[in-house]
């Protein structure tokens, strides 16, 4: 009993920490994601990061952990329909509204905050399924719908892998630039860049266009509530 308390303690413990410094991270920057800052917004002393994980190091790898995990469970959100096209337009719409609502989130979750001991993770996506990796279950839902778009004859049956690499950095690309404030305001990159170009490249691997933009108002249904 006194370790089932005891264990229920320190994983409390834990999911504050991460909580306290993922709030930090998005209020101050990753600059601030320090052990002393984080553990005082977790109402706890500065041993705590240490006792319950170590170090800032594996700290801040749990938080990019939980980062991946509430962007999977973002992607995921809307159950799948019969048009995996609309299907791929609603995730990808998830993609870029998580990313502008968490940009500081965001950018520690590909490496691009700099906090004094970020976590580095090196790991080919395109060659199989990757199970070890933070992150990797975001990939993976990605290729799920890549592989129902192939298996529908909806675009060219490239190699899935593959296929959800290039889509997945189109879109990345894009969203950073968006991150930047590189088009503007008034949703001209999902507008006039982020949907005309993810039309292009799927066009350019064998869809029909027409069938593209009854796809998109689907998606557009799905998210909206109305054809958009």
């Amino acid at each position: 009993m006194v370790n089932s308390r005891s264990r229920q303690t320190n994983s409390a413990m834990r999911a504050q920490l991460i909580e306290a410094g993922i709030e930090l991270l998005e209020t101050d920057g990753p600059e601030s994601l320090q052990a002393r800052r984080v553990a005082a917004a977790a109402g706890a002393s500065t041993m705590a990061v240490y006792t319950h994980f170590g170090g800032m190091t594996e700290l801040l790898g749990a938080i990019v952990a939980e980062a991946f995990a509430r962007f999977g469970a973002a992607l995921s959100a809307v159950a799948p329909s019969a048009d995996p096209v609309a299907d791929f337009f609603v995730m990808g719409y998830a993609y870029r509204r998580y990313a502008l609502d968490n940009p500081q989130r965001y950018r520690l979750m590909f490496g691009l905050a700099t906090p004094s001991e970020p976590p580095a993770t090196t790991h080919d996506f395109t060659a199989a399924p990757v199970t070890d990796a933070i992150g990797a279950e975001t990939f993976e839902q990605l290729v799920t719908v890549v592989d129902r778009m192939i298996a529908a004859e909806r675009i060219r049956a490239d190699p899935i892998r593959d296929v959800a690499a290039r889509l997945w950095s189109l879109i990345h690309g894009i969203v950073l630039l968006d991150l930047s404030g590189s088009f503007g305001a008034e949703d001209r990159a999902i507008t006039q860049i982020l949907i005309p170009a993810t039309v292009d490249i799927l066009v350019g691997m064998g869809a029909d266009r027409t069938h593209i933009e009854s796809s998109l108002t689907r998606a557009a249904e799905t998210i909206f509530g109305r054809a958009d």
